[in-house]
């Protein structure tokens, strides 16, 4: 069991102690305090020193409790700040503002404070004298420019005009703040810092271990964001290129990567630069012959042999060449890609699971050439086999758990230069048909709208959206119009595949109740009687229907139904799926 200290102290009991040597570590974010967050601090410990304004009014044994911050003691002995570092370089700001304005006062109050300050933002000597030069924390934000103007605005206390961090910001507007206060209250001066000092409490918490310290702010944390793995993997970054006198280009090239994961990763859980190492573990996974369907987490992962494989020349580049690669792919970028390819790039993108950004990854990885590029016919192949395979399994073995035991073995067979064929995981065509016959499309089941999806666009004819295109599905037949007509003798012909479509958003608002007849104007488009002229449906197939259809009945439902379920099973065979009689 891993163990803790915690104990609630004072700032002064806190920042004083000989023991507290804060370093603010490589892989935190920079500092992002901003006036807002100062002002609210400002107000609610004024409120709490001064209440009603009044001096006299302040109970010395009440406490303002500030927060948490959860620590590690270090290989150096120095406390690794994994929660608080925003509200601890905060403090340390406002207490250097009010050190600076004690500076020439001598009354015994304000001499004793500043003196009081001075040990908690210094290291002190056996007699408690602050050494001027030597600072209680230190930050090593390896993305944080400006940490270098932190420091030495905590050891000279000045800033100039010029200067536009966050932390000069706020040290100028804590001065100010102190300015107005001493001129409005002289007489209460003395206080307010030490009512800070001795009266508001911070909670600290000193784990084991980084391990243990970051799983507690997990579960703490309910305001800021935790830090992520890839945080945690910046930091090896830093450390190995730092060795290597290359931290600069470093920094610029995470930076870069940031800026393109945020862009095009929405990932449901984690950062978008967890998911981009994500994706790049499976193909690290193949190389080493991982066939087991268990994943380890993804720090345990990169962990392994103190994080050897983030110190391999190839990984930095690699991830760049990866996001690069990612970035065309969500902008369907016809230079990289071909149409046939676009159209089953675009198809993947609403496959039931993101298993395929896996596969795809590992696949580009191992197969690109010198220029970054792919062979177009074999992609071409290799998406087809995809689709066939993912939405055919997600029939007779539902949930991305069971995808895992084919698609790790088809990713080594990727990476030792061997066809994917899933012979061991062939279709059975009758079992395969009658899942999906007795399969309920529901809409809120994903492969509903995967299958209605690949229905649509796997036509070449079909033109290709944007991928920020909003489609609804469609119920051809309208649930309306069978609550007024009951004219559906089975009423499960109203969630079959053949009575739903995919149709923009829009649109489907417009005509989502009406009988057939009504909503063929919305799908063909239409001028209004304003003489605007109103767009219809991209989707060929219900222009096709609203041109060459009076009604849309049971019967059409039916046929609908079999044509799709029928030329699912031709793709899948044409791609070599089915088993063989």
């Amino acid at each position: 069991m891993s163990k803790l200290n915690v104990d609630q102290k004072t700032i002064m009991l806190l920042f004083s102690d000989k023991k507290s040597d804060f370093l603010i570590p490589d892989y935190q974010r920079p500092y992002a305090w901003e006036e807002s967050q100062c002002q609210t601090l400002w107000d609610d410990i004024f409120a709490f020193a001064f209440p009603d304004n009044n001096c006299d009014k302040f109970d010395s044994n009440e406490e303002y409790f500030l927060g948490s911050i959860v620590t590690f003691e270090n290989e150096n002995n120095k406390k690794e700040v994994i929660d608080g570092q925003q509200r601890l370089t905060t403090l340390m700001l406002l207490l250097r503002a009010f050190y600076a304005k004690f500076g020439n006062m001598q009354d015994e109050n304000s001499k004793s404070t500043r003196e009081r300050i001075a040990q908690c933002l210094w290291k002190t000597n056996e007699f408690g004298q602050a050494n001027l030069n030597v600072l209680k924390i230190d930050s090593e934000v390896a993305t944080d420019n400006d940490k270098d103007e932190f420091l030495e605005i905590l050891k000279s206390g000045i800033v100039n005009k010029d200067q536009k961090s966050n932390y000069a910001k706020n040290y100028r507007f804590f001065q100010e703040k102190i300015d107005t206060f001493l001129s409005e209250y002289p007489s209460y001066f003395a206080y307010l810092p030490a009512r800070i000092l001795g009266n508001c409490i911070l909670l600290p918490i000193d784990a084991e271990s980084q391990d243990t310290a970051l799983r507690i702010f997990s579960t703490l944390n309910d305001r800021g964001l935790p830090l992520s793995d890839a945080d945690i993997f910046k930091a090896q970054f830093y450390k190995h290129y730092s060795t290597k006198n290359k931290k600069d280009s470093f920094i610029e090239q995470w930076k870069e990567l940031e800026d393109i994961t945020s862009r095009i990763f929405k990932p449901i859980n984690g950062t978008p630069m967890d998911e981009l190492f994500t994706r790049y573990m499976y193909f690290v996974r193949s190389k080493q012959g991982i066939k087991s369907s268990t994943t380890e987490a993804l720090r345990k992962f990169y962990e392994k042999g103190k994080y050897a494989i983030l110190k391999q020349d190839e990984t930095l580049p690699n991830l760049k060449i990866l996001v690069d690669f990612w970035h065309d792919v969500y902008n369907q970028n016809p230079e990289r890609f071909s149409s046939n390819v676009l159209r089953k790039l675009f198809i993947l993108n609403y496959a039931p699971n993101g298993m395929w950004t896996y596969f795809l990854s590992v696949y580009f990885l191992h197969n690109k050439n010198e220029n970054e590029q792919l062979e177009e016919n074999e992609l071409d192949d290799f998406l087809k086999k995809i689709i066939a395979f993912v939405w055919g399994f997600s029939f007779v073995n539902p949930g991305v758990n069971a995808l895992r035991t084919p698609v790790y073995a088809e990713m080594i067979n990727i990476v030792t230069n061997n066809i994917v064929t899933f012979d061991e995981h062939k279709f059975v065509e009758t079992t395969l048909k009658t899942a999906i016959n007795n399969f309920e499309f529901k809409n809120g089941r994903p492969i509903t709208r995967s299958m209605l999806t690949w229905w649509e666009f796997i036509d070449n004819n079909q033109s290709i959206p944007t991928l920020s295109t909003n489609f609804d599905i469609e119920h051809i037949f309208a649930r309306k119009r069978q609550e007024n007509d009951k004219t559906l003798t089975n009423t499960k012909s109203l969630e079959s595949l053949g009575n739903k479509a995919l149709l923009e958003d829009k649109i489907n608002i417009r005509a989502s109740d009406y009988r057939f007849i009504d909503k063929v104007k919305y799908y063909k488009g239409f001028t209004n009687d304003k003489g605007q002229q109103k767009a219809g449906t991209i989707i060929t197939e219900l222009v096709s229907l609203a041109t060459t259809n009076v009604d849309f009945t049971e019967q059409d439902i039916i046929n609908r139904t079999e044509e799709i379920t029928n030329q699912f099973i031709d793709f899948l065979k044409q791609n070599n799926l089915i088993k063989q009689n």
